[in-house]
């Protein structure tokens, strides 16, 4: 039985550099002092695979702290509460959650829920006066994360999403040679996510609460990594479905998509995205000087890369630890990553996924405005 949890799962050791960390210019530093700073204070809604593992990596943060839970099960918030010393009155389920714009120890909250759940409780979340951290994508369709976005704005909370390589080392290089104008004029990327899902009964495999099938889970990494490579917004798409087992893909639910993307530099992008396809995580960059390489490009780890110049040879990172820090300096202190995960950033990467869905359909190039 594999998963998308089963395709990511080697958890990676410490890292020794990070671009944003306050008063630090690497992790061992920052690591190695005592941390008086402020603390964002989190609770996890959703605790299974992927919350477990926020979880577990959160244990090394020092600028974020896991303080609370929010479940419809509680025998887990019973595990959790013994693992984690969180406190009784940090629990909550799926129907009383409302009350944490009562509870001041809580800043705010990271929804790790089956994508169609999302725009709900993110909204519900705001309205309680938290800040929001929401898994990716950030919902099923670019009319509810504008909705979500909308929300978190009036309420005054900062909406974040769980782009965790956006502060990927070996992802950043890549960038900042990108940038520095070190691979010339930007011509080609290629994306290839996927693999072979196991479980037809998962969630993931339900369009009611996935909103489709690869693309939301695994391509969207793809259409992400697209737009932070080639460092422009797409203007055009065209796509195409190869459907191979309608009975294990139900309708709505699709098992390989491929999709091409253009920019206004002149750039193109082929991406693939698949649930029936193994060996598939590779991101390559080129330019008139230069080209830039990860595979894995999106695993838990390690990311491995190389370019015209060589070897990359960054620092292996904990994803989901560098990320809790550096969205707590965001939300606490103001910091402005290289590459954004604001809920904006989230919704651009909602109206290129509804613009491929309607390519499939209507086999034209469809044009995008983000």
């Amino acid at each position: 039985m594999h998963s998308r949890r089963d395709f990511l799962q080697k958890l990676t050791a410490s890292a020794i550099t990070l671009p944003f960390l306050p008063k630090a210019t690497s992790l061992d530093e920052f690591y190695s002092k005592p941390y008086d700073g402020p603390v964002l204070r989190v609770a996890i809604m959703g605790l299974g695979g992927y919350g477990t593992r926020v979880a577990e990596a959160m244990q090394s943060s020092k600028m974020a702290k896991l303080v609370g839970v929010i479940s419809g099960t509680p025998s887990k918030i019973k595990d959790w509460q013994s693992k984690y010393k969180i406190p009784e009155k940090n629990c909550y389920n799926y129907e009383n959650f409302d009350q944490i714009k009562n509870n001041a120890d809580i800043d705010a909250v990271y929804v790790i829920t089956p994508n169609a759940l999302h725009h709900d409780q993110v909204i519900r979340v705001a309205k309680a006066g938290k800040h929001v951290i929401c898994e990716k994508p950030m919902a099923i369709n670019a009319k509810e994360g504008q909705e979500m976005v909308d929300a978190c704005k009036k309420a005054n909370v900062k909406l974040l999403v769980g782009y965790r390589m956006h502060f990927e080392p070996h992802t950043l290089e890549i960038v900042r040679m990108r940038k520095a104008g070190e691979l010339g004029k930007i011509t080609f990327f290629q994306g290839l996510s996927g693999f072979k899902i196991g479980d037809p009964s998962q969630w993931r495999m339900n369009k009611q609460l996935a909103g489709g099938g690869s693309m939301m889970d695994i391509g969207i990494y793809a259409i992400n990594g697209s737009r932070y490579m080639v460092g422009e917004e797409p203007i055009w798409v065209t796509a195409q479905e190869t459907k191979t087992d309608p009975q294990k893909f139900k309708e709505g639910v699709d098992e390989t998509i491929t999709f091409q993307l253009g920019f206004p530099g002149g750039a193109v992008a082929s991406c693939l995205s698949s649930y029936n396809i193994n060996n598939l995580d590779r991101f390559f960059l080129t330019g008139d000087n230069g080209f830039a390489e990860l595979f894995p490009a999106t695993g838990y780890g390690p990311i491995k890369g190389r370019t015209h110049k060589g070897e990359l040879n960054q620092p292996i990172v904990t994803h989901q630890t560098v990320q809790m820090d550096e969205m707590a300096a965001i939300i606490l202190q103001g910091k402005q990553p290289i590459v954004p995960v604001d809920g904006e950033e989230g919704l651009k990467d909602l109206k290129i996924i509804d613009a491929i869905y309607a390519a499939v359909k209507s086999g034209k190039k469809e044009n995008l405005k983000l």
